[in-house]
């Protein structure tokens, strides 16, 4: 059986200039790199204004388990499907980090014959969006220390700095706690560290600006510590946030790319879903909606984590209404969340997944019916779409349809555009056509006038299903000075386990009786949300012990192998 890879490399792309005189894109609306992927101007989104709308379809999940769910197959392979009912389809997704395609998860083009190529690119550096964010973040940590050596103007309080540097990689083993400013004269040592880039609230602004005004003044809104009369400094304030827009005026334009079955695809943004919203650009989606009948883009994790940060801060940003949600499920991870069964990496399966197992795959129903609740809550049709594998026996995938349709999903689909593509998924792309036709009742969960206890207690009470919520000493303290900040009207970006529907990654299924503990509370008013901290939390991954960039490598005719 070939590779994903294999696959990729063997593909019948077509140039980009193509794809795009396919939507109405003309090649001066490209900045090209190479044949095969381009950024699109912003300028376009004018020219189209007066355009109507297509379809807005999100693409979610059950609660993630070790085995994948294969979401970003499913997304690509309906847009693909879509394509081969002949609809007008454009695809929305992220930027995948290095971390993940060198940690342990691997690609993130999706899967078998349904993936973005070219494959290595995408997983790569592609058009250095991920670099450029990185160096932005960095300047902006740069002049904060270069401001306490000279002098302090600001009156800063060093013990109160939260910007901290980022680097594209899993190295939370090297550089997540650091002392920095151990050298040179006048010394200002203090404790800091490391995030992961795609952590960086300058990726979830990149994610949220509607334009280059918008990006310049978002930049300038960070926060990045506080004096010592409790006052907040931003980078305005540090005049950093005209050099970073600059740094960042490219990274805003969306890239092109192609499906194996040459679907136009928009690829761009890259924010974590347990640590930020988990979502690809509101600009990619704007521009997209005005050339394509269906767009078809894909929230992070679990419906309770990227797909409810989609509809509470995507959608509130951009005004954009969804006409449907897919949520992604297979037999054997409901089985996991129905108790049975341990993966462990490079070894087989338990038998009992791969085994008829009905009672474990109703209980574990339980997950799938809290995700289709969750939607609901906003109103919006809900599709299931059943990621078959061999094994899976047919009343197995009876059961989850019933079970899905009695939680309130419009039906529960095969998909099997892995294996074939497009053709493997054109019954779920019809439903999926269909419930984006039903009346849409969409609203949000909360209003913005909210407090912000009220927002964080309904989010945990309705969506992860918590019997309450228990602030710590330094989460209540920050609530007093963010409600005086005049930010409690922003909404709130929950950092979460995604392994569970609650703050912990032991507790699967369907949690009950359990209350969720805000340990700290952080302002990201650049994106425009407050995110919570729940429990434990790191913002820097680590390399396990075998990493797969042991495997990736470059053969003799240059070409990328063992990337996955």
């Amino acid at each position: 059986m070939k590779s994903d890879l294999e696959i990729a490399q063997a593909a019948e792309m077509r140039p980009i200039v193509e794809i795009a005189e396919g939507l109405g894109i003309e090649e001066d609306d490209l900045d090209l790199y190479g044949r095969w992927k381009a950024k699109v101007h912003l300028s376009l989104l004018e020219r189209l204004k007066d355009r109507p709308s297509g379809k807005y379809i999100d693409v979610t999940a059950i609660t993630p388990t070790p085995l994948g769910e294969g979401k970003t197959v499913t997304t690509i392979g309906v847009s693909q499907a879509l394509g081969v009912l002949g609809k007008r389809v454009v695809t929305c997704i992220r930027q995948p980090s290095l971390g993940p395609v060198f940690g342990i998860k691997g690609g993130a083009a999706g899967g078998g014959q349904s993936q973005v190529v070219p494959m290595e690119d995408f997983n790569l550096h592609l058009t250095g969006d991920v670099h450029a964010v990185s160096i932005t973040n960095n300047l902006l940590a740069a002049m904060i220390d270069a401001h306490l050596k000279h002098g302090n103007r600001l009156n800063i309080d060093a013990q109160t700095i939260s910007w901290r540097r980022v680097i594209d990689l899993n190295d939370k083993w090297g550089v997540y706690n650091i002392v920095s400013g151990l050298g040179g004269e006048r010394r200002v040592p203090r404790e800091t560290g490391f995030d992961i880039s795609v952590a960086s609230e300058v990726m979830a602004i990149l994610a949220l600006a509607t334009s280059l005004g918008d990006l310049r003044q978002r930049l300038a809104r960070i926060i990045v510590a506080e004096t010592y009369n409790g006052e907040p400094v931003t980078a305005e304030d540090l005049k950093a946030a005209g050099a970073m827009c600059v740094l960042m005026k490219d990274a805003l334009m969306p890239n092109l790319m192609q499906t194996l079955e040459n679907t136009p695809v928009f690829v761009h943004a890259g924010p974590f879903a347990n640590i930020a919203h988990g979502n690809s650009s509101i600009i990619a989606d704007q521009m997209a909606l005005k050339l394509a009948d269906y767009v078809v883009t894909e929230s992070g994790f679990g419906a309770d984590c990227g797909m409810e940060k989609f509809l509470n801060i995507k959608c509130r940003v951009s005004g954009l209404v969804p006409n449907c949600v897919v949520i992604v499920a297979t037999v054997r991870a409901l089985k996991m969340h129905g108790g049975i069964g341990t993966v462990r990496p490079g070894r087989p399966l338990p038998k009992e997944l791969v085994e008829e197992n009905l009672p474990a795959l109703e209980k574990g129903c339980e997950n799938l019916a809290k995700h289709i609740e969750n939607a609901r809550l906003f109103g919006v049709p809900v599709v299931v779409a059943v990621n078959r594998f061999t094994e899976d026996t047919d009343r197995e995938v009876e059961l989850i349809r019933e079970q899905a349709v009695a939680a309130g999903a419009e039906g529960a689909y095969l998909s099997e555009v892995w294996a074939k593509g497009g053709e493997g998924g054109t019954e779920l792309a019809e439903a999926v056509a269909a419930a984006c036709e039903k009346a849409n009742d969409f609203k949000f969960l909360y209003p913005d006038d909210m407090s912000i206890k009220e927002k964080i207690e309904t989010i945990a009470t309705e969506v992860y299903g918590a019997d309450g919520v228990d602030y710590d000493r330094v989460a209540e303290r920050k609530i007093e000075t963010f409600t005086k900040w005049g930010l409690d009207k922003l909404p709130i970006c929950m950092a979460k386990t995604h392994l569970s529907l609650s703050h912990d990654s032991n507790l699967k299924g369907r949690p009950r009786g359990f209350r969720v503990p805000v340990r700290d509370i952080r302002p990201s008013a650049g994106a425009g949300f407050l995110y919570p901290v729940l429990g434990t939390f790191s913002t820097m991954p680590g390399l396990p012990s075998t990493p797969a960039a042991v495997n990736v490598d470059i053969n003799e005719d240059g070409k990328v192998v063992g990337l996955f």
